[in-house]
């Protein structure tokens, strides 16, 4: 059949001489993979650059209802038309973190608008924002890890010193025997990122040392909650260039 929507593309692997292979996380059928031909040769019908991580598009491929299979993309332009990201180096180094956590972190094959929504938003802002984006990726995380179902649930506490339980997903007044857990510092950042919008995140105050450590620390928050969660690779970029 036929099949109408809007995608956001997470990953292009290209094929043959001139094919590629993306997976897109579509608006009314989540994740797939789909294949489309001649994309990188002069005369394509569907410009190369629309299969750039992070684009998001409006789509026509053939379908079938199988998470294994390979659908064709019939038809594919661009449904948002980015501003900044692809011309501003970090704001393109977030996008690609985003598209690294994204194809590592969502498996669903069926339809989750909550979570497309919640993307396309996250990138508009990315795209437009006046304010510094430095704990851009951080805020993503922790809103991202609420839509996958293992978002942390706890209030800020100056009064109280807290350790987050990364096994469990917990706050505790001690730490866990286990030692896998964040430290009261981490925690009260980690708690101010969760309850601030993304367009004030910013204004948690962290160097740059504080920032990759609590990365490191979410990024392992990942691994022990998502099913094959491997290692990422753009947070080397992003301390690069943040």
């Amino acid at each position: 059949m036929l099949f109408k929507t809007r995608g956001i593309v997470f990953r292009t692997i290209k094929y043959g001489e001139t094919s590629v292979i993306a997976d897109i996380f579509t608006e009314d059928k989540g994740l797939h993979t789909f294949i489309a031909g001649g994309v990188r040769s002069a005369k394509a019908r569907m410009p190369y650059n629309l299969f750039q991580p992070m684009t998001v598009v409006d789509m026509v491929s053939y379908f079938r209802e199988d998470q294994e299979a390979i659908n064709r993309l019939k038809e594919l332009r661009a449904a948002e038309l980015w501003t900044q990201i692809p011309f501003d180096i970090r704001r393109g180094a977030v996008a690609l973190f985003m598209a690294e956590i994204c194809r590592k972190s969502i498996q669903e094959a069926e339809e989750n608008r909550d979570l497309f929504e919640y993307l396309f938003q996250t990138l508009q802002w990315l795209d437009t924002s006046p304010h510094p984006i430095a704990n851009l990726h951080l805020h993503f995380l922790l809103r991202l890890s609420g839509l996958l179902g293992f978002q942390p649930q706890g209030e800020p506490d100056e009064d109280r010193e807290l350790f987050f339980d990364l096994r469990e997903g917990t706050f505790e007044s001690v730490p866990p025997v286990h030692g896998v857990h964040l430290e009261p510092e981490e925690t009260q950042q980690m708690l101010a990122l969760l309850h601030v919008e993304a367009e004030f995140c910013h204004e948690v105050a962290l160097d740059r040392k504080q920032r990759k450590a609590l990365l490191q620390q979410l990024l392992r928050f990942y691994q022990l909650h998502v099913d094959g969660f491997t290692g990422v690779n753009t947070p080397e970029i992003l301390e690069m260039i943040l």
